[in-house]
């Protein structure tokens, strides 16, 4: 070897590199040799620069990135820009040891740029499938660099896509279900979701067919079934059924209690009409004229019903006088009857209780000094009565015993008039007939 190129290198780093060749060769000859950073190729017989950021494994260590350059390499922060003084020029070494042109063009542009033309370009690392993104994620391309981007609804740890549960963060107002990437929002029964699909809203289920079969109360969460008056509602909540009013109580109605659908209504029976929509009132046939009695008779109105009784009502040797019957006293039959005889009709109800006052008994005349009695003189079953005194001139007949009707009385109450200051003794009667009506009303 006769002489040796070694080509002068200038070289300043920190975060711009500039280099320059500044020397010439002054010899030509066969070159073998080459200085460090370069390699000898035969095939062209030039010094060609060694890359050694490929052919040093782990040139550059942690987040340093390699940069390679003539005859060396540099270990530069991924942020680091590395900018030519001027353009690179090649040495001019003598013929023959020249070393070999630079086959790969060295990028003076900072990491994430490309010289072009003589300006540094973006590099869109996204296009040209120059990222690590996941295939799960999205890659986007920014000025020198890109990043990578997760699916909405996940958020990235390292390089990973990691799923948020949306749920604890309690976006939903009742219920959260959180799946991969989103998650979504559920209301209790009687609920809806509202426009923000978070919120829960109360559904009017009468407006949306509830299966009520009468009435339908929308209150909050749910609904509730109500029913018409008469009517309950069934076991399942939804259907109405009847209410029999008539077995609850007997006294819904004064007679008989009818049952229709949801309501129920009073009977009375024959000679009743109803009144106040439950009680019976005896109808007056005498009154209305809705009897069928003849000119000859009087109607005599009894509880349920009348009597036709014939106006000639006296027997021998009584004579008809006005409105009573009067014995004549010269008849020798008069000696020992009442001088006279007045009809009166009364009705009374039945299971009366006792002792009850039914009638009263009063005189029309009384002589000066005369002193009267009452008595009942003959009857129907004389004994279910008894006469209570009042005083000189009136007297009460009184019901002892409890009567069930239908049945009749015909009872003769007696008023004797003594006077003693002449020596004087009258007496006169009062037929009643007493009709027992076959109910309590």
């Amino acid at each position: 070897m006769r002489g040796v190129y070694v080509p002068l290198l200038c070289m300043c780093v920190s975060l711009v590199l500039r280099c320059a060749i500044s020397q010439v060769p002054e010899e030509i000859d066969t070159y073998m040799e080459c200085t460090d950073g370069y390699q000898w190729d035969f095939q062209t017989e030039h010094c060609r620069d060694i890359n050694e950021c490929e052919t040093i494994p782990e040139a550059c260590k942690g987040e340093m990135k390699c940069f390679n350059h003539y005859g060396g390499y540099l270990c530069l922060p991924r942020s680091a820009s590395v900018i030519p003084a001027s353009a690179p020029e090649t040495p001019n070494p003598p013929e023959g040891h020249l070393p070999d042109e630079v086959t790969e063009p060295y990028n003076s542009c900072p990491l994430g740029y490309e010289s072009h033309r003589g300006r540094c370009v973006d590099i869109d690392e996204c296009e040209q499938d120059q990222h690590d993104c996941q295939p799960s994620q999205q890659c986007l391309n920014s000025q020198g660099g890109f990043a990578c981007q997760c699916p909405e609804g996940y958020r990235k740890v390292g390089t990973e896509c990691i799923d948020i549960d949306e749920c604890r963060y309690r976006y939903c107002q009742h219920r959260c279900v959180n799946v991969p990437g989103s998650f979504s929002c559920q209301c209790e029964p009687g609920f809806q979701l509202a426009g923000n699909n978070r919120s829960c809203i109360d559904v009017n289920e009468c407006d949306m067919g509830a299966p009520c079969q009468q009435r339908c109360t929308n209150t909050y969460g749910t609904f509730v079934c109500r029913c018409d008056q008469g009517y309950e509602l069934g076991p399942d909540g939804f259907a109405c059924r009847d209410i029999d009013e008539c077995s609850f109580s007997s006294f819904l109605c004064q007679f008989q209690c009818v049952n229709e659908p949801g309501r129920f209504s009073c009977m009375c029976p024959a000679g009743y009409q109803l009144q106040r929509t439950r009680l019976c009132q005896d109808v007056n046939e005498c009154e209305t004229g809705t009897h069928n009695c003849t000119e000859g008779q009087t109607c005599v109105n009894t509880n349920g019903g009348y009597r036709c009784v014939n106006n000639s009502r006296c027997k021998d040797p009584y004579v008809q006088v006005s409105n009573r019957c009067v014995c004549p006293v010269n008849k020798p039959a008069c000696r020992d009857l009442p001088l006279s005889i007045v009809h009166r009709y009364m009705s009374m109800t039945s299971d009366r209780s006792v002792p009850s006052d039914i009638f009263q008994i009063q005189t029309t005349s009384i002589y000066p000094g005369a002193h009267n009695a009452f008595r009942i003189r003959s009857g129907d079953d004389s004994s279910d009565f008894y006469i209570r005194q009042i005083n000189n001139i009136s007297a009460m007949l009184v019901l002892a015993q409890s009567v069930t009707g239908p049945k009749e009385y015909v009872l003769d109450l007696e008023m004797v008039s003594i006077n003693p200051i002449m020596n004087y003794q009258t007496s006169s009667v009062l037929r009643l007939s007493i009709y027992v009506g076959p109910y309590t009303f």
